[in-house]
C-alpha cells in the first residue's frame, strides 16, 4: 500500500515535468529574450533563474500533494480532470506568452490557471489538511505570476 503513492509521485513528476519542458520549447530564450527584456515590466519581477528555481520546487511539491489527494478514490476523477485541465492550461501559457506575445490572452489563461488551483485546494482542504501547503506555493507563485502578465499588459 505504501508503494502506490511513491509510484504516483513519481508518475506525477514525471508528468509535471513533462508540461514544464513542452512549455519551455515554446518560451524559447524567454525571459532573457529581446522581445521579453525590452517590456515595461513590474518592478518586483523576479531575475531569470527564480523562474526554472520556482517552478522545479512548485512542481516537486504538486506532484506530492497529487499523489496524496488520489488516496481519496471517491473524487478521483473529478481530481484527475481538474489536474489536466491545470496541465494543459499549464503548457499552453508559455506559447501564447512568449511565442505569440499575445499578452493578454495569456493573462486570461493564468489567471484562469490561477482560478483553477485556487479552487483545487479549496475543494480538498478538509481531505489534505496540512498537505494542502503542497499546493499553496503553487497558488502563491501563480499569484505572482499573474501579477506580472497583468503588469505587462497594462504597462505596454
Amino acid at each position: 500500500m505504501k508503494k502506490m503513492p511513491i509510484f504516483r509521485f513519481l508518475v506525477f513528476l514525471i508528468v509535471n515535468f513533462v508540461a514544464l519542458g513542452l512549455g519551455g520549447m515554446f518560451t524559447g530564450s524567454g525571459v532573457v529574450s529581446d522581445w521579453y527584456q525590452q517590456l515595461n515590466q513590474a518592478p518586483w519581477t523576479p531575475p531569470g533563474w527564480v523562474f526554472g528555481a520556482a517552478w522545479t520546487s512548485i512542481m516537486i511539491c504538486f506532484s506530492f500533494y497529487m499523489a496524496l489527494l488520489l488516496d481519496d478514490f471517491a473524487n478521483r476523477k473529478i481530481n484527475i480532470g481538474l489536474y489536466l485541465t491545470q496541465w494543459v492550461l499549464n503548457v499552453i501559457w508559455n506559447p501564447i506568452f512568449f511565442y505569440y506575445h499575445f499578452t493578454v490572452f495569456a493573462l486570461f489563461i493564468i489567471l484562469l490557471l490561477t482560478l483553477l488551483i485556487a479552487f483545487i485546494l479549496y475543494r480538498n482542504r478538509a481531505i489534505m489538511k496540512w498537505k494542502s501547503i503542497l499546493i499553496m506555493t503553487y497558488l502563491i507563485w501563480l499569484l505572482i505570476a499573474t501579477s506580472l502578465n497583468a503588469y505587462i499588459v497594462f504597462n505596454n
